[in-house]
């Protein structure tokens, strides 16, 4: 079932002890550069240095102690997978990951760090899926999906309502899209908390399902190219869909070269450390695919997670 108000509500008391209340930084030059109120939501700041600790940990501490006694299973390029391991260490139960074994370094690590058991494929969807599929026979681990999970929207929608309780009356909230978990929870926030924002997302335009499907009005699943932000190369899913169709005013699409552009302004201007992924909703801005002019804006900055060694400039 959709989450409503009170689950959100009930999924952020229940993290509460877990997480990070993150904050919220603004620049004065990139303020004057687009002649707008911008307010980044630091989920880079999170614990294991991105938003998706909140959906994995709701998730996790959703099970009780016989459903979660032989351990969680996911696959995941990175983020997800360092937030699940991380869960599944705090329930002391095992975390079995199935990552591509393109993923960044520093995410590899990461996983390892928190007692992540991870398991290499090709880095294709299918791959991933069949990988998965066999570890979750052989260990009858509880499955818990990147974004395509109801518990999942839920954790992750508390970044959203987190951000109104710290910047009232927002006219536009943004988040970058890529299988919809964050987007679909901070349309349900937005809608739950502040309905007078506009929800608008961004999406890299090598990888333009969520564009696609959202103005066709049809699920489009294939992703044709590849993008520099790797957290958002993937498809939407069946639970998050619906929730984007009915609760998101935009979805627009942004160059590889604007998401450096505006991953390097962000490092430059804030001294924060922000990954590709972060960037895109900036990037929509600076290709001015939307009207900023005097707006009050929060985006949600969804990562910090950085290959120090493969910078892309």
């Amino acid at each position: 079932m959709i989450p409503a108000k009170e689950t959100i509500e009930q999924a952020a008391e229940r993290i509460k002890p877990y997480i990070h209340r993150t904050p919220v930084f603004s620049s004065q030059r990139i303020n004057k550069l687009f002649d707008a109120e911008i307010f980044f939501k630091c989920e880079n700041m999170q614990k294991a240095g991105a938003f998706k600790t909140r959906g994995a940990t709701n998730a996790v501490f959703s099970l009780n102690d016989e459903e979660i006694k032989n351990g969680v299973i996911t696959h995941s390029s990175g983020n997800h997978a360092q937030g699940l391991a991380r869960a599944a260490m705090l329930r002391n139960t095992k975390a079995y990951i199935v990552m591509p074994e393109d993923s960044s370094k520093v995410k590899i690590e990461a996983v390892r760090s928190y007692g992540g058991i991870i398991t290499f494929c090709q880095p294709t969807l299918d791959a991933r899926e069949s990988t998965l599929n066999e570890i979750k026979k052989r260990t009858d681990a509880v499955e818990i999906h990147p974004y395509n999970d109801y518990r999942i929207i839920a954790g992750q929608a508390t970044a959203a309502k987190e951000l109104f309780e710290q910047c009232l009356h927002l006219d536009i909230i943004m988040a970058p899209v890529g299988g919809g978990g964050l987007l679909s929870g901070t349309a349900l926030s937005t809608h739950y908390f502040s309905p007078e924002t506009k929800v608008i997302a961004a999406e890299p335009e090598e990888v333009n399902d969520a564009f696609l499907s959202f103005y066709s009005g049809n699920y489009e699943s294939t992703v044709k190219g590849t993008t520099i932000a790797d957290g958002l190369r993937t498809t939407l899913g069946s639970k998050t869909f619906p929730i984007i169709q009915q609760y998101v005013n935009q979805i627009c699409t942004v160059s590889e070269k604007s998401i450096v552009d505006a991953m390097r302004l962000v490092w430059e201007s804030t001294k924060l450390i922000i990954e590709t992924s972060s960037a895109v909703p900036l990037a929509a801005i600076m290709e001015k695919k939307l009207e900023v002019k005097g707006q009050k804006i929060g985006i949600i900055i969804t990562g910090g997670n950085v290959d120090l060694d493969n910078l892309p400039w």
